[in-house]
């Protein structure tokens, strides 16, 4: 973390309203000028649980969270189930302030909300000492009773802000607009009453001691506050998608309501149905009638998609499914990231599948990866899975507006018209040969629409002939096989020649270490590869998206420029790592792998570490908690 970056982090209880009040935080320091990033830590209850949310912001481009932050606003858990420290789950109502010390770097500022969080509380917590040890600056105020005096607990929120922008030194002007935006009347006013009196009473009675400030910037164009679910939502609207069917399971809701919410203003559809595996085969159903359709879920929930999963792929149905990580097994820590789910993805379903998997790593990349993942479906009649996780589903980070301006692609791909159907192969009966390995090219056969006149075929999961008659016949079981095989192949080729790379790459082309990573630890590492190279290490890093068809033109070149190579992710059994070794197991004894699955993100400074200890032999231990695996040989 630089000195020129303010790291906030508000914490409260699920129910205090700490979502909504950091994302328009977020929104006042972006529309002053700044770049910023969010990163949200909740508990999986329903209501009550520490929850908190960091937002850093500074004058240049932020890919990532930070290395621990600066600000700290408490303010307490006001649906504690229980205070006493004899609770199962602890003093519910003071974790916003306990539990967020130990990563409070030195000099950063507290304040904490008195009027909920007992003095008694804080004298065992040691909280004046750890503070002179640490040169922590301490702000306590009566939140909870300026709140009071105007009327409502909850704008104790608003209160926090003035706070806030009081000792960074903010003006209100930006905070102010946007409450207007979204408040009137009696509630408007009180909440502005709070924020400026909250505002005026640490300028009357405190003297800064800190010197902690928003940094100052400026944008040259329009900026966006969007998360990886708002541009996968989006993605998938711009490539014409307007059916959606699921069933909610965090963190893939997210994708879900945004398009539900969207769809009524552009003739779309979205069903909410009573299990994932309705879900995705009426998503199937969609398809096959002729519309862009999509469905996804998480870990769970995706597992029951693997029956219609592998009906798309046998009736080749264009179909685009989400799959959001969460740690698992099982319903494990539904809202932790881990990308524990990569193998699961790659090959559930029956048989020898196929299909494409794409892992965007930020959320310009899962707009444009949603958008490929249509294109490519329809394109090649196959499923295309996107796959992301918690963290990159639900932090928030400021896009360029122009960045999305782009033309919608609503085409149906290798769809015939009625005027392609009438020269098209039909077999003695007049049935369309749908499934013709003849004619194909690239292992597609052009497909008809249910109604089209000449387009009559049968649709069946079992094997089947040309014109989809159910068929155990050696010759034709190879030819169809070896057709949709090919598909992968073609879209391989496609992806290297005709488009650009979905890989991302940072650092020195010429360096001599390397670090790889997939999905969501995308910007935390390449912020780490800028840090090595500052202090004198020779690094470059690969962000990969394509998890299938594997890159393997693109790797093999990384890796071969490379002498040894450190792979970033976040689960327990180096699923990533496998895979690579797996498609060029030549490889294995240069890649050692950096792995994380307690529950939070990568921090930069972690993979610096990492890369330290294991590439350039520092004789340490990593501080953090992570893990280290050997390279093949060690």
């Amino acid at each position: 973390m630089s000195d020129d970056e303010l790291i906030w982090r508000i914490a409260g209880g699920s129910g205090d309203g700490i979502d909504s009040t950091s994302q328009n935080f977020a929104k006042a320091l972006m529309r002053s000028g700044l770049d910023v990033f969010t990163h949200r830590h909740y508990p999986s209850r329903i209501r009550g649980g520490h929850t908190y949310v960091e937002i850093r912001a500074a004058d240049h481009e932020v890919q990532s969270r930070g290395d621990g932050y600066n600000f700290l606003l408490a303010l307490g858990d006001s649906f504690a189930r229980n205070p006493s420290e004899d609770a199962y789950y602890g003093n519910e109502e003071l974790k916003p302030l306990s539990e967020n010390l130990d990563d409070l770097r030195e000099g950063g500022v507290i304040v904490y909300d008195e009027g909920l969080i007992s003095e008694e509380d804080v004298e065992e917590l040691n909280l004046e000492e750890r503070a002179e040890e640490n040169g922590w600056h301490v702000y306590p105020m009566d939140l909870r009773g300026l709140a009071k005096e105007h009327g409502r607990e909850v704008m104790r929120n608003t209160a926090g802000v003035g706070v806030t922008a009081a000792l960074l030194d903010m003006e209100l002007e930006h905070i102010e607009d946007l409450m207007s935006d979204a408040m009137s009347g009696d509630v408007l006013e009180s909440n502005l009453e709070i924020l400026h009196e909250a505002y005026e009473i640490v300028e009357d009675e405190y003297e800064f001691e800190h010197d902690l400030r928003a940094p100052e910037g400026t944008h040259e164009t329009e900026q966006a506050l969007l998360s990886g679910s708002n541009a996968i939502a989006y993605g998938a609207i711009d490539a014409g998608c307007r059916f959606i069917s699921g069933y909610p399971m965090t963190p893939w809701t997210d994708v879900f309501t945004i398009l539900s919410q969207n769809f009524p203003d552009m003739g779309g559809v979205s069903e909410q149905v009573e299990d994932e595996i309705a879900a995705a085969a009426l998503a199937v159903g969609a398809s096959h009638a002729g519309v862009k359709a999509m469905s996804g879920s998480s870990g769970g929930g995706f597992a029951l998609m693997s029956e219609p999963l592998g009906l798309a792929e046998m009736t080749e149905t264009p179909l685009v499914l989400v799959e959001a990580m969460r740690a698992g097994p099982s319903t494990g820590m539904p809202t932790k990231p881990e990308q524990g789910d990569l193998e699961h993805v790659l090959y559930t379903s029956q048989g020898d599948s196929q299909r494409v998997v794409f892992a965007p790593g930020t959320i310009e990349e899962a707009y444009e990866q949603t958008r490929l993942a249509f294109d490519i479906a329809w394109d090649y009649q196959i499923p295309v899975i996107l796959i992301y996780d918690q963290k990159l589903s639900g932090e928030n980070k400021n896009v360029d507006v122009d960045f999305f301006d782009r033309e919608p692609s609503p085409d149906l791909g290798s769809t015939l018209t009625e005027e392609e159907l009438r020269e098209a192969a039909h077999d003695n009966s007049g049935k369309f040969k749908r499934f013709d390995y003849e004619n194909a090219e690239n292992g597609v056969a052009p497909r008809s629409l249910p109604g089209q006149q000449n387009g009559r075929y049968l649709a069946t999961g079992n094997e089947h002939s040309p014109v989809g008659h159910i068929s155990e016949d050696p010759d034709n079981r190879v030819y169809q096989m070896d057709r949709r095989l090919e598909k992968l192949e073609s879209i391989r080729e496609e992806l290297d020649e005709e488009r650009e790379s979905t890989q991302t790459y940072f650092g020195d082309e010429e360096a001599d270490y390397g670090i790889i990573t997939w999905g969501s630890s995308q910007g935390a590492v390449e912020e780490a590869v800028g840090r090595l190279n500052e202090q004198g290490h020779s690094v470059k890093g690969i962000s990969v998206s394509d998890m299938m068809p594997f890159p393997e033109a693109e790797m093999t070149e990384f890796l071969e420029s490379v002498d040894e190579a450190i792979v970033v992710e976040m689960n327990a059994t180096a699923q990533f790592r496998g895979l690579v070794q797996k498609e060029l197991g030549r490889f294995g004894e240069k890649m050692t792998s950096l792995l994380k699955y307690n529950g939070n993100p990568f921090e930069p400074a972690e993979i610096v570490e990492g890369f330290e200890v294991n590439i350039a032999d520092e004789d340490r231990e990593p501080t953090a908690q992570v893990r280290i695996e050997p390279a093949a040989g060690d």
